[in-house]
Parts: structure tokens; sequence; C-alpha cells
């Protein structure tokens, strides 16, 4: 078995798990993953316990500017949820046991509802900065799966449907939520690609063609991950900007989290409505 796996894999996990249990016994069932430029909303929650990534066992620090890796536990508007402040990525040279580690060490430690975040560089006409998109569905680009190489049957079934990854009850309530705040957000096709490069412009025009509206480089593998222990999953993406060749302006990292900031502020206003559905 490779050796990423045997740091990684199923007892690894559990030991993490475990550590966080004893930090908060009654451990939340509701898991949010914030992405770039939205880790602001951490300081949401109320009698908050913060848990840096280096003192969870086997937890990856991410490298990235955005993500500063760290774990919230706490109640937002008396929902006790556990939030996790940045992720690692693939093209930060992690593999795919290793980007959803995090993820599966919450589902072991009581789960059941995972709401993933990201940065997104918007395609479609609808998916202008500032806006929010509800993932509808997803084109994994990334030329991986969290699901590949020997199969732990603990983690649930070697052949994951799909088909319903992105749980329709949450988009619904997401979506009513949205519309009560009269926030501009709207459902659709999001594509994972490895990075750590934007898209060309002609990469771009494929995957408009292709029916995406949205795209980034995380995510997909942790809600793939998710689904295979059964966890319902909702995927919110921050328009930060127009993809390549849509728009004059190059794209910069430190824009891309100032546009992330703006935006999670209408994510917070999201949650507020929402929490109390998920829970």
């Amino acid at each position: 078995m490779p050796n990423h796996r045997r740091q990684h894999g199923y007892t690894q996990a559990l030991r993490a798990a475990r550590y966080l249990k004893g930090r908060m016994p009654e451990f939340p069932r509701v898991g949010i993953v914030l992405g770039s430029g939205a880790d602001v909303l951490a300081t949401r929650l109320e009698d908050r316990v913060t848990v840096p990534y280096a003192r969870i066992p086997n937890f990856l620090h991410p490298g990235v500017e955005g993500h500063p890796g760290t774990l919230h536990l706490g109640r937002w508007k008396d929902i006790p949820v556990v939030v996790l402040a940045g992720r690692v990525h693939l093209y930060e040279g992690y593999s795919p046991a290793e980007v959803v580690f995090a993820v599966r060490a919450l589902g072991l430690a009581g789960v059941e509802t995972l709401v993933l975040t990201c940065a997104a560089g918007g395609i479609a006409a609808s998916a202008s900065p500032g806006s929010l998109m509800i993932f509808s569905d997803h084109l994994n680009l990334q030329g991986s799966s969290p699901l590949a190489g020997p199969h732990d049957t603990r983690w649930g079934e070697r052949f994951v449907d799909l088909s319903d990854v992105y749980d329709a009850g949450l988009r619904h309530a997401a979506m009513k939520a949205a519309r009560s705040l009269r926030l501009k957000c709207f459902e659709g096709v999001y594509a994972a690609v490895s990075g750590p490069n934007y898209e060309t412009p002609a990469e771009v025009r494929v995957l408009g063609q292709l029916g995406v509206d949205a795209v980034g480089m995380s995510t997909v593998p942790e809600a793939i991950a998710a689904r295979q222990m059964n966890m319902r999953v909702l995927a919110i993406a921050l328009i930060t900007n127009r993809a390549a060749g849509l728009s004059s302006r190059r794209l910069r990292h430190n824009e891309v989290l100032d546009a992330g900031g703006h935006a999670a502020q209408d994510l917070a206003r999201m949650l507020d409505r929402l929490l109390p559905v998920l829970h």
C-alpha cells in the first residue's frame, strides 16, 4: 500500500476524530469547510474553541495564503458547528487521500451534513463577481479521485453513485434562503481543475461549451469522499472574478482573496438562515 495511504488512512483519521471529540464530546453534526478568503466566517461562532491543524493528529497545514489552517468548534445561531478554516490542495503536491483527510476525520467524529465553500471563476453570464453559486453538479477534471487505489471498506462502498452528490433538499433550502435575502445566487455546474495556474481563455471557452458555470481548484475531492461516507453535501462557490478571457482584468490571487472576503459576508447571511434547516 502506498506510504501516503498508511499515513492518512482510516486508522489515522480515527485517531484525529477521537482527538476532536475529546475537545467537544457532543460533536457537531454540521461541518463547514471555508475556501479562499472566507476564513472570516469563523468569527461568527459563539463559545468558539480554536485548534490549529498542527495540534490535530495527522492533519496537514495549508501552504496557500487565505487558508490559515485552524479548526473551530462553537455555536452559530445556537447550532453546534465545526469549521475548517483552510484546506490543502492537489496542486500543493498532496495526494487525494491527504486532500480529503480532514473531511474524513470530521465524518468519523460525527458530522452528517457538510457545507463546502470555495472561491471560483465565473463562466456563465449569471456568474458575476460577488455572486454565490450553489453546486448542482460538477465535472472532475483533476485527473484523480480520492477513492482510487486500494479499497478500505471502512470508508464505505467502492463504487459510489454520484447522481445526487449535492443534496437536492439542501440546495433548495439554500436557494430559498438566498432569495429571502435578495442575494445574487444561482445554481450551476462547477469544474474542478488541477491548477495552480489559472485557466487559459481557450480552456474557459471549452468549459463553457461543456456546460460549466464556474471553475476552481478544490471541493470536488472532498465532496466525493463525503458521499462515500454518506454525508449530505452542500457546496457553495463564491464567484470572485470572471474566468480568463471573459474580462480585461488580469487574474491575481490577492484580488481573489479580497473579493472572496466581500462575498463571504453574503454567505454568512445565507448561513444564518440556512443552518437551522441543516441541523
